[in-house]
């Protein structure tokens, strides 16, 4: 009987973790050969407020190094090992017993994914994929970890067969019933959750002629009109998310919450990769964090909470393929960011965070920035740098008109700030609504040096000297 209860608490807790309002975690990918020992990621992830990681593997030194720190974990069962564990409920259980049993309960690991996105696995793994989930999950009962350990298998957008416009989402008629259907069933049976990798950057990329790009960042845009449901998106995210719901929805499993397992943004990419850069990784990344943290879900699915794996904690210099590839991380092997985004609701409030083209200057103050240092503390008002050029200051009023929150439409077009319709006037108005905002909080006037306080009314004084 006390065995039960414990089941059942842990099922809750299981539950709650994923419908309490939205979670940002990350996915902690080791293919390089200069990256930190992971008692010291573990550190890195504490002292970001990152309380949710997953992982390719299950790698005992990682789990650990996890072990006590309270980070729950989502650890992965290789696509390899597939055809052996869904062939041989005994290979499942060793696997089991190896790699989870001995590491819970210290090591707060709250799911498996059983491959990762087998649908477009060249090896073709497909119809190894539900029986190897249901094996895991009958070994997970033989040590009554089956309510506290959920089972799942990230799925990559490649599997639908329609995602445009989003009401029109199906999947691929060729996936339905051999696999699609018997894996939803598996995981409405268990109370589990569908996972799936999200990546607009790719469809921007390969379609920037069509796509626009601040439809793909979260920033200000006249949205697109879906013409099946009447639904206006204001971002391509939220399309793409909407159209696995609707893929769901048509196979009458709208009751299976989603997960997004991956989703994230190159900081750096090949001449044909368009779009990939820090400033656009940090807008993406940050403008996604605000959205998933404020609790907000997508327009088919509005209170439904978004809870999110950021694509990835660091740089992997030895991952294959094109530059991009390479450069998705949050942070250098150095622990050094790539660039400065919020990751917590804490950080969010403080309004402390601003995306910026190169970590090191976070480390010490921005030329130029008096916000803290030579300011009268009477009324002040922060206007734009003119010095700091216009990628810069492009950076920075992207930033305070999207994640930063400033009340940007007085400068949208025949608004009525609207004029003089420079980047410096413009920049300026986002400024100081984002350091009023913030009650001229110390720090909420520098964006890096592209912003300084002043004593006078900008409108009577220069923001180019």
């Amino acid at each position: 009987m006390a065995t039960l209860a414990v089941s059942y608490f842990l099922l809750l807790l299981s539950i709650s973790a994923f419908t309490e309002g939205g979670s940002i975690g990350i996915n902690y990918g080791r293919i390089a050969n200069n990256l930190p020992p992971p008692s010291k990621v573990v550190q890195l992830l504490k002292s970001q407020g990152l309380d949710r990681v997953k992982l390719y593997d299950t790698d005992s030194e990682v789990l650990t190094a996890l072990a006590n720190s309270g980070i729950s974990v989502t650890v992965a069962l290789a696509n390899e090992l597939l055809s052996s564990t869904a062939a041989d409920q005994s290979f499942a259980d060793k696997w089991v017993q190896a790699n989870i049993s001995q590491f819970y309960p210290a090591t707060k690991i709250e799911a498996i994914s059983v491959g990762n996105e087998v649908f477009a696995d060249p090896n073709n793994t497909t119809k190894f994929l539900v029986p190897a989930m249901k094996n895991i999950h009958a070994s997970l009962a033989k040590y009554n970890l089956d309510s506290a350990i959920k089972i799942s298998s990230p799925v990559a957008l490649s599997a639908l067969q329609s995602s445009y416009p989003s009401s029109a989402g199906s999947f691929k008629p060729e996936l339905v019933e051999p696999v699609i259907k018997p894996m939803l069933d598996f995981l409405r049976q268990t109370g589990s959750y569908f996972m799936v990798n999200v990546y607009p950057f790719f469809a921007y990329t390969a379609n920037s002629n069509d796509i626009s790009l601040d439809y793909t960042l979260f920033k200000q845009n006249p949205g697109v009109v879906d013409s099946g449901n009447g639904l206006r998106y204001s971002s391509l995210f939220d399309a793409q998310l909407d159209a696995v719901f609707a893929a769901l929805s048509a196979l009458k499993y709208d009751d299976v919450k989603i997960v997004i397992t991956e989703t994230g943004w190159p900081s750096q990419g090949d001449s044909n990769e368009i779009g990939a850069s820090q400033a656009n990784a940090a807008l993406y990344n940050g403008n996604l964090v605000r959205r998933v943290l404020t609790g907000n879900g997508t327009p088919l699915r509005p209170k439904d909470p978004l809870n999110v794996f950021l694509f990835a904690l660091f740089n992997e210099n030895q991952k294959p393929g094109p530059t991009s590839e390479r450069n998705y991380g949050l942070f250098y092997p150095s622990e050094q960011k790539v660039y400065g985004i919020p990751l917590t609701q804490a950080e969010l409030g403080s309004g402390q965070s601003t995306p910026v083209n190169d970590s090191k200057s976070q480390q010490v103050p921005a030329t130029g920035d008096t916000s803290t240092t030579s300011v009268p503390s009477g009324q002040t008002w922060c206007v734009a740098n003119g010095n700091v050029g216009e990628e810069k200051l492009q950076t920075a009023l992207d930033y305070a008109c999207g994640q930063g929150g400033a009340d940007c439409r007085p400068i949208q077009p025949d608004a009525t700030c609207y004029n003089p319709n420079t980047l410096v006037a413009h920049a300026s108005y986002a400024f100081n609504s984002y350091y009023q905002k913030n009650a001229r909080r110390a720090g909420s006037c520098d964006f890096n040096g592209a912003a300084y306080a002043v004593t006078q009314p900008p409108s009577t004084y220069s923001t180019t000297s």
